[in-house]
């Protein structure tokens, strides 16, 4: 019998999942990468014996990655050194507030009784909350798409339908649990892990800060990228053909039904089915189609300014991960998705893996990735006189918030723009995660996992269902590849 063959389009962490679980089925995979290495955003720069990951600096529900890796027959602890990040982040506020997020309740409950003894209750209400919700979604919405005929079993699970707080508006939820301004701006945090504002997302996205209280965060030892290194060496072991800096241009489909793909050099490739894994919005490009433009600008996801900072000295006071708030959050929110600029006074996040990881930096060094939301503009000049304005903004906020001055100490440091990743990761405007989740529509009803018009065409990854998110995109891959396996391709 002839072999099935699949192409899957970009080779992030959702494609490489994908084509992972179509060899597993047997299926000859080919993942065509427009970039000069495999990971999409999960991907890592290195200069002068210091190591970055330009993309996600922790992950959460490990068990979903070790579900992979059986896929495929093999174990994930086989592959990667998995860490428990204790404790999770440093918080600090322009007020001199300051404290550290702590894995444990009992510390965590201790810390909250310290900022507003009323936000005790708040918070075991509010973890309720997003126990209900993530109850509710692990058996319908991170299970199946929601295009997708509900089984019995997902309409059992509307019994963990919050009745309170779930369906209305997140800021809103978030003071109605807690008193603490400061924990009030923690927890608003949250959306921005999906790109989105805490003042327009629905409340249902609870459920994120529940699912890292629950499940912790961790790292790979060397750095995220080793996970797709570990990919990437599992697929060639399953003969699947990773092709980098080959951009699709064009995706063949004939009578309703996809036939291949047209690589920017002229060559062609044959398949049954092909899989998006870019941004959801580019395909009716793909497919010659004339209609709007991806993505409208009010609609997407933050993109983020980040400098790579390569230190020469050791900052022991300093976790893993840190947070310095602005002095105004809701205005630093108008300024980025009203305004559509980049903020006056921006929350700064420093993740410093050399911390726990002293592989990732020469000795006595640091690694510094410095993050702050920035608006995804098409078309924005990200020149070196924006950069540089971008990053006094950024500086003064850490100086601000008692961060050590920087003088003299740094070895070199790497801008990556909005606009750097829109053209490296073809995003509109370089938002990260597509869409932003404001409103039901637009959290819930994200890009389908399989074309409703074009037989073989289907989507993965955080721009398609559930979103984005290290985990979720996982759950993506696992829900187009049951599709797939559904779809009688014979």
């Amino acid at each position: 019998m002839k072999q099935r063959r699949a192409i899957v389009i970009g080779a992030g962490l959702g494609g490489l999942a994908l084509s992972l679980r179509l060899a597993a089925q047997g299926w000859q995979v080919t993942v065509c990468e427009q970039g000069p290495t495999p990971g999409g955003k999960m991907n890592v720069f290195e200069k002068d014996g210091y190591r970055f990951d330009t993309g996600p600096s922790l992950v959460t529900m490990p068990e979903i990655f070790e579900e992979l890796f059986a896929v495929a027959g093999s174990r994930l602890a086989d592959h990667v050194s998995l860490e428990r990040i204790a404790p999770h982040a440093n918080y600090i506020y322009p007020d001199g507030t300051k404290f550290v997020h702590s894995t444990s309740l009992p510390d965590w409950l201790s810390t909250v009784r310290n900022l507003d003894r009323r936000d005790i209750d708040g918070f075991w209400r509010f973890l309720g909350l997003g126990a209900r919700l993530y109850e509710l979604s692990r058996e319908t919405f991170l299970a199946r798409s929601p295009y997708e005929k509900p089984e019995f079993g997902q309409l059992r699970a509307l019994r963990h339908l919050p009745v309170r707080y779930g369906w209305g508006n997140y800021n809103r939820t978030i003071e109605a649990h807690f008193h603490s301004p400061h924990l009030q701006q923690l927890y608003n945090r949250y959306p921005t892990y999906v790109g989105s504002s805490p003042y327009r997302a629905p409340a249902t996205l609870a459920v994120i800060p529940y699912i890292e209280h629950a499940f912790g965060g961790w790292y790979f030892k060397g750095g995220l990228y080793t996970l797709v290194r570990a990919l990437t060496a599992l697929l060639s072991t399953h003969n699947v053909e990773v092709l980098t800096s080959s951009q699709v241009v064009h995706i063949i489909e004939r009578s309703g039904k996809v036939e291949g793909v047209q690589l920017s050099g002229g060559r062609t490739l044959a398949a049954d089915i092909v899989a998006m894994n870019g941004d959801a919005s580019a395909v009716p490009q793909l497919l010659g189609r004339s209609g709007p433009s991806p993505i409208p600008q009010k609609d997407r996801s933050l993109s983020g300014l980040v400098f790579l900072v390569g230190l020469n000295k050791k900052l022991p006071d300093l976790q893993h991960h840190n947070v310095f708030f602005s002095s105004n959050y809701s205005r630093e929110f108008s300024q980025l998705f009203d305004e559509q600029r980049f903020p006056d006074d921006p929350t700064v996040y420093v993740n410093i893996p050399s911390r726990t990881d002293p592989t990732v930096a020469p000795p006595n060094g640091e690694t510094l990735f410095i993050m702050a939301n920035a608006p995804a503009v098409e078309g924005a000049q990200w020149d070196g006189t924006a950069t540089e304005q971008a990053w006094t903004n950024v500086y003064d906020r850490l100086l601000s918030s008692g961060f050590p001055r920087l003088e003299g100490l740094i070895a070199f440091r790497e801008a990556w723009t909005p606009a750097r990743f829109a053209e490296r990761y073809a995003m509109p405007g370089g938002a990260i995660y597509g869409m932003a989740s404001h409103g039901w529509k637009s959290a819930f009803f994200r890009p389908a996992n399989r074309d409703r018009s074009i037989r073989g065409l289907y989507y993965v990854g955080g721009s398609s269902h559930p979103g984005g998110g290290t985990p979720m995109v996982l759950l993506s891959a696992k829900i187009t590849s049951r599709m797939i396996a559904g779809d009688g391709y014979a």
